[in-house]
């Protein structure tokens, strides 16, 4: 969907109409290879002793927000539910993953669980608060990994949380908005609900309740039962205007999957190997990443932040290649929402990531979904090995 970080200035027709001579003309989805990364001897010996394990994060659009008018620069046929659904069903089957984490999945008794079923996949969800259909699913291979615990998580808890957790608004009042980015009116014309029409929007009260949800998952591997992987899986706030909100909610998301590690860790007597996915709707450097990578939302974070963390977190993709250029892309907006993370040990090593297009590249010239691309996103993923 739409989940602007920042908007560029919208394209005139006369681009439009120049993007689309450039596109691909191909309409069959295209599905991207994983890259290995090439490690030390060490390493390798590691990796070929090691489980490995394959992850892939993808936000799938939800039906419900696919409108020709948020997407004029789309194919009409491809936006249609019974085109897009099997183009999603063909990308997914193509990563031949262990976990999938989706966002925005709102047709899920309805397609996605049974047709994950088919494919060997058991899978928790939960879907957001208040009146919106989509949410959050993970979906994980039954013949390899086996649920132990999950927990589910709904940010608007935060408004209950308020005067116990009061780090978390200290700043509601001191909201520094970023004038070039204020160009959000396709979202709201969307979801009008989620940024007004709900009282005095800087009331803690009333801006931390945003419907959005997230879900923590704890594994064990069949093959070697010495670890446990927990996995979480979120959809953070949209806003470019209210970073505050999304800053919260990640303070919050990490708070409880330190909690929740501890809980797995203690309950099983085993260590835990934590991986961290979702669209944050936040771009590298803002205050949202920085905090999920030091645990400040500052660019120069003081140490004694750092040692505060209630999670240590590396990006797979920063840590293998650097971040992608983009992975949600209009013509009104590109850039990267999108991460996984892992907290870094021995006992886990990123070993691939799944490829993504460059900018000029024919099947994302003029902007998602496409024939090509069935949501507006692009999946991301990564191979692990885990000794």
């Amino acid at each position: 969907m739409l989940l602007h970080h920042l908007r560029l200035p919208s394209l005139p027709y006369r681009a439009i109409s120049c993007f689309r001579s450039k596109m691909s003309t191909s309409s069959e989805p295209i599905t991207r290879k994983f890259i290995p990364v090439q490690h030390s001897l060490l390493d390798s010996q590691s990796e070929t002793h090691g489980s490995k394990l394959r992850l892939v994060s993808y936000n799938i659009l939800a039906q419900a927000y696919v409108k020709s008018s948020l997407f004029p620069h789309s194919p009409g046929p491809c936006l249609k539910w019974k085109a897009r659904c099997q183009a999603l069903l063909t990308v997914l089957r193509s990563f031949e993953a262990d976990i999938l984490c989706l966002q925005e999945v709102d047709e899920y008794d309805t397609f996605y669980k049974g047709n994950t079923e088919s494919c060997g996949y058991s899978s928790v969800y939960i879907q957001r608060s208040g009146t919106k259909r989509d949410g959050c699913g993970i979906f994980y291979k039954n013949n390899k990994l086996e649920l132990v615990m999950e927990e589910k998580i709904e940010y608007n808890d935060l408004v209950n949380s308020i005067q116990e957790e009061e780090a978390l608004c200290t700043n509601m009042d001191k909201i520094t908005i970023d004038k070039s980015n204020q160009d959000t009116a396709s979202k709201e014309g969307l979801q009008p609900e989620d940024t007004k029409d709900r009282g005095d929007p800087n009331d803690p009260h009333v801006r931390l309740k945003r419907d959005c949800v997230g879900i923590m998952t704890a594994f064990r591997l069949k093959e070697c039962s010495e670890h446990l992987i927990i996995v979480a899986n979120t959809h953070i706030f949209w806003d470019p205007e209210w970073a505050d909100v999304k800053l919260a909610q990640v303070k919050y998301l990490l708070s409880r999957l330190s909690k929740f590690k501890t809980l797995v860790s203690d309950k099983f007597d085993s260590k835990s190997l934590v991986l961290l996915s979702g669209d944050f709707n936040s771009v590298p450097g803002d205050e949202v990443y920085q905090y999920l990578t030091s645990g400040s939302s500052s660019v120069e974070p003081r140490p004694e932040e750092m040692e505060n963390l209630p999670i240590s977190l590396n990006s797979v993709y920063a840590s293998l290649r650097g971040e992608p250029q983009f992975t949600n892309c209009t013509p009104g907006f590109t850039g990267t929402l999108d991460y996984i993370f892992f907290s870094p040990s021995e006992s886990i090593k990123p070993i691939s990531y799944l490829d993504l297009p460059e900018a000029d590249s024919s099947d994302v010239i003029g902007g998602l979904p496409n024939y090509n691309h069935p949501s507006d996103h692009l999946p991301i993923g990564a191979d692990f090995v885990i000794v």
